[in-house]
């Protein structure tokens, strides 16, 4: 039956918790509310108020109990409303949460998921619109995934949830509508595996989250040009199938990333890097990016000259062409 990505999430949240009594569920609004987005509607109703409960506006103290409960045994699965609202929570994160295993020497695991909406396109207002993908996945200790597809968003978050190190995990909130054919539950390629959304011979498309649908809008369009693109969704940052990256480059011989965040030190970079390293002699062209342009999100009204549409992305290919 045809789902919504924000469905698809609510009900990987409803299943983990029934299969397991120590997942628990909390953040702010995500109780009684369900969350701003309804991801985690009705989890309260059906499990208590003792597995999902709503916090105070404090998200390094959000994350901090999550840590936590995670040495005492739990799973906990924690919210931080609007991706903007994530930093102050991020010293939590990269010092303590991404550390402890290591730390450790394997013997301390911290299975926490801190699920964050992030990217633009919905018209918010200041600090509800980030990219911050690049601070988690250059960050050692800490699994980063960003779902593009509702399958994926379903699959992704169990194996979340399941996951013995700590995760990261994007949501693209300007897709949580998107809807496709999914019979839930559902699994995916696991956590680390990237997967060719489209077949191409022209150039690839490297796009994760909320890029990967206007990407294939992209390859669509670009059949008119008499290009035929291939869009690899990315899914998992950190790991990163570095093979799949590779081969897709090897076989068209142009490659584009593209993504919401700002190019300048982007998740780009590295997915240019690695092609360039690997792939450098199949290339007929550089590794082109894609991406916000390097300023801060712009209030909504200018949101739509500042996130990557059809016409830019296209507007590179033809760039990376006019090198053969």
């Amino acid at each position: 039956m045809a789902i919504t990505l924000a469905q698809a999430l609510n009900t990987a949240l409803h299943d983990a918790m029934a299969d397991d009594d120590r997942v628990v569920v909390f953040g702010e609004d995500v109780g009684t509310l369900g969350g701003v987005f309804r991801i985690t509607d009705k989890l309260q109703q059906r499990f208590g108020e003792g597995r999902c409960f709503d916090t105070p506006l404090a998200e390094s103290g959000i994350v901090g109990t999550a840590i936590g409960m995670a040495l005492y045994g739990y799973k906990p699965v924690v919210e931080m409303q609007f991706d903007g609202f994530t930093y102050p929570a991020y010293e939590q994160i990269v010092s303590h949460l991404a550390k402890m295993r290591n730390r450790s020497r394997g013997t301390v695991q911290l299975p926490v998921v801190v699920r964050i909406p992030f990217g633009g396109g919905i018209g918010a207002v200041e600090h509800h619109s980030e990219s911050p993908e690049n601070y988690f996945a250059h960050t050692a200790g800490l699994k980063v995934v960003a779902p593009g597809t509702p399958a994926d968003a379903y699959s992704l978050l169990r194996e979340s949830i399941a996951s013995p190190d700590p995760v990261i995990f994007f949501e693209p909130k300007r897709r949580y509508w998107l809807k496709e054919e999914a019979d839930l539950p559902v699994r995916t390629e696991p956590i680390g595996r990237a997967v060719v959304r489209r077949q191409g011979t022209t150039a690839t498309l490297y796009a994760y989250g909320p890029m990967v649908r206007t990407c294939l809008e992209a390859a669509q369009a670009a059949e008119a040009e008499g290009w035929d693109l291939e869009v690899v969704d990315l899914r998992s940052l950190n790991p990163l199938d570095t093979d799949t990256i590779v081969a897709s480059a090897q076989k068209t011989g142009h490659a584009l990333v593209v993504h919401e965040a700002q190019v300048f030190a982007g998740f780009g970079a590295e997915v240019a890097a690695t092609v360039t390293e690997r792939a450098f002699y199949s290339l007929e062209a550089p590794v082109l990016r894609v991406g916000g342009f390097d300023i801060p999100y712009p209030p909504a009204k200018l949101e739509e000259f500042f996130l990557p549409d059809v016409d830019r992305i296209l507007d590179a290919v033809e760039r990376s062409l006019a090198f053969s």
